[in-house]
């Protein structure tokens, strides 16, 4: 999307296509780059160059190849991979790339420069950005983050003044927080915050939260001023969902279709 203002990071225009399973589709001018995550790519036009690239190509990582290891191999502690894939458009006018997103969710368009230049975001949530936006680790300080945090205490850090593209399970919305104003939520349903944001993580009193209610002992507390990104499915919950519908057997759903439901659904035992 267009802005007046001058910007540091390669300025590129999108616009996100789809419901449930989006994609974000990027016009590159010539010479423009967009950068992504490993296995994001859908499709692009012919004049797009890509190209592997040692961490993320930003301004931050030219001091050196010591800097450039040091700031790549930080991607390691969020579980990405070292390097990434540049999509430059080599040709003549405007060409269009386009990355989908890996689950059923929302793409969330994420402008830095309007956002105070700094997200913190979950570890997997980055999907792709405008060539130098900085991807790298924000380590939260809090002993209880670490130890009890549930999505763990290294989150995504992206910096810059591009546009930057994070994704998220299921329905997404943005909360906006007053100074002091505090909301208490799973810690998996964060997506991202502004860094404006005090993030913390609290014990939930009384043990029965941990037998029977079925969402541990500790969440995640958040203290404006600031916006906060929500999801409603977190991928860590959809997974342990399939793993459990298809760990044990079932009983059958419907005693009208019995084992023609298995069959129906690949279950032919």
């Amino acid at each position: 999307m267009s802005n007046s203002t001058t910007r540091s990071n390669h300025e590129i225009d999108y616009r996100i296509i789809g419901e449930e399973m989006q994609y974000v589709e990027v016009e590159l001018d010539p010479s423009e780059t967009a950068i992504a995550e490993a296995g994001s790519f859908m499709l692009m036009d012919d004049g797009i160059t890509m190209q592997t690239i040692f961490g993320d190509g930003s301004v931050q990582q030219q001091s050196g190849v010591l800097g450039k290891l040091f700031s790549a191999g930080k991607r390691l502690l969020t579980g990405e991979s070292l390097f990434m894939t540049a999509y430059t458009n080599t040709g003549q006018g405007k060409k269009r790339v386009s990355f989908a997103s890996p689950y059923p969710g929302k793409i969330i368009a994420m402008d830095l420069q309007q956002l105070g230049g700094r997200l913190i975001c979950q570890k997997d949530a980055f999907l792709c950005a405008a060539k130098g936006v900085s991807v790298g680790i924000a380590l939260q300080r809090k002993l209880g983050t670490g130890l009890f945090g549930g999505e763990g205490f290294i989150m995504q850090k992206l910096e810059g003044d591009g546009m930057a593209f994070v994704h998220a399970g299921g329905h997404v919305f943005e909360r906006s927080l007053q100074p002091g104003e505090i909301i208490k939520i799973d810690t998996g349903c964060v997506v991202a915050y502004t860094q404006e944001i005090n993030f913390d993580i609290q014990f939930i009193g009384g043990i029965r939260n941990s037998i029977f209610g079925g969402e541990g002992l500790f969440f995640a507390t958040l203290q404006g001023p600031g916006k906060v990104w929500i999801q409603t499915l977190p991928v860590s919950r959809l997974a342990s969902r399939i793993l459990a519908y298809g760990s044990f057997n079932r009983k059958e759903e419907g005693s009208i279709l019995g084992g023609l439901g298995n069959l129906l659904d690949g279950d032919g035992r």
